[in-house]
């Protein structure tokens, strides 16, 4: 049964790039927003291997027939582009709140090595075998995802220093490489589980049945309304702890908040598509670009660039390697890697 689960107010800080858009105008801005999400969508609903026309997509629900073109909208397309969506905005969402929470411009749910305990977590699951259901895969990957993160966390908080981004970027890559060496050893230690999460591993949005991640989606949504929620007195930590015990913020309910939800929007983004990267990196930066230093327009702009980028990077791995797909964690990847390139390098400067 497994294999087919795996197939507070805002306060002004300093002053930095402004903001693409003018900040009266932020709605105008997501509703602009919204309405490419929308369009990606549509197309993601029409093109693949097989170009269905959109006035079909449309009848699959109007005037559904039965035919191969109405099956393939209603029980492959339409799964596949919900999922993309909502992973797509709990790893943006996840992405901001992980910069926010360490103050570091290079945090991502990749880099910050919690999808590599989340993955790691779930390839033990498939080696010991036996039949699992939804919530054991979603418990096993949530519990993964916390102990990753932690173990950056503490290995960063080693030394006088504390956890400075770059150490908490570092102690990223060495629980990341930790996670890829475990996958690859108990992947070639048990052959049988190979077959069953190889693809899977790879981050992906195809092949997944709606009655199979449904029940993820109200996590995730919790996961948002909680970040919504916290964002504003998170904003304010990023000022420094003395400034937030100066306006009351709890520093501590503050941080265990935004770490649950991290942890919670990665693990069920894990468990429904694999460990996908990149995505929040580049919504998170892309949403700070647009309206500066609004809490909670971050959140609300990092949803929908993250559902945006990873719905076009399906999009893109279903024509890049025709007739086969790429898995869109690679297409992230490919998209990711220079993004975070270029930002580590202007980090450094």
């Amino acid at each position: 049964m497994l294999a087919s689960f795996l197939r507070a107010r805002p306060v002004t800080a300093a002053p930095g790039r402004p903001p693409i858009l003018p900040l009266a105008r932020p709605a105008a801005g997501f509703t602009a927003g919204i309405g490419l999400v929308a369009a990606l969508a549509a197309a993601s609903m029409a093109y693949g291997a097989m170009a269905i026309p959109l006035s079909e997509v449309i009848g699959a629900y109007t005037r559904f027939d039965g035919t191969d073109a109405h099956l393939v909208v209603t029980t492959v397309r339409m799964p596949r582009t919900l999922l993309a969506v909502a992973v797509g905005a709990s790893l943006g969402i996840a992405g901001l709140l992980l910069q926010m929470l360490t103050r570091n411009p290079l945090a991502d749910v990749e880099v910050a090595g919690i999808n590599a305990g989340a993955a790691t977590a779930v390839v033990l699951l498939a080696v010991l075998g036996g039949p699992v259901s939804l919530g054991v895969l979603t418990a096993t990957s949530l519990a993964g995802a916390a102990a990753g993160g932690l173990l950056v966390y503490a290995l960063a908080a080693l030394g006088r220093d504390g956890p400075t981004p770059l150490k908490l970027t570092l102690a990223g890559a060495a629980v990341w490489a930790l996670g890829e060496s475990l996958t690859s050893g108990l992947l070639t230690a048990h052959e049988r589980a190979l077959d069953e999460v190889l693809f899977w591993l790879k981050g992906s949005v195809a092949g997944r049945e709606l009655p199979l991640f449904a029940p993820l989606l109200p996590w995730m949504a919790l996961g948002w309304l909680v970040a919504l929620a916290v964002a504003p007195a998170l904003h304010t930590l990023t000022l420094g702890d003395d400034v937030a015990r100066g306006l009351g913020v709890p520093a501590g309910a503050v941080r265990l908040a935004a770490g649950a939800a991290v942890v919670v929007l990665a693990g069920t983004s894990v468990a429904a598509a694999g460990p996908i990267g990149f995505v929040g990196l580049v919504a998170a930066h892309l949403a700070r670009a647009a309206v500066g230093l609004n809490p909670r327009w971050m959140v609300a702009y990092s949803a929908w660039i993250g559902s945006a980028t990873l719905l076009a990077a399906d999009l893109a791995g279903r024509f890049l390697a025709m007739p086969e797909e790429l898995p869109v964690g690679v297409a992230t990847a490919l998209l990711g890697a220079p993004f975070f390139i270029l930002l580590g390098r202007r980090a450094v400067r």
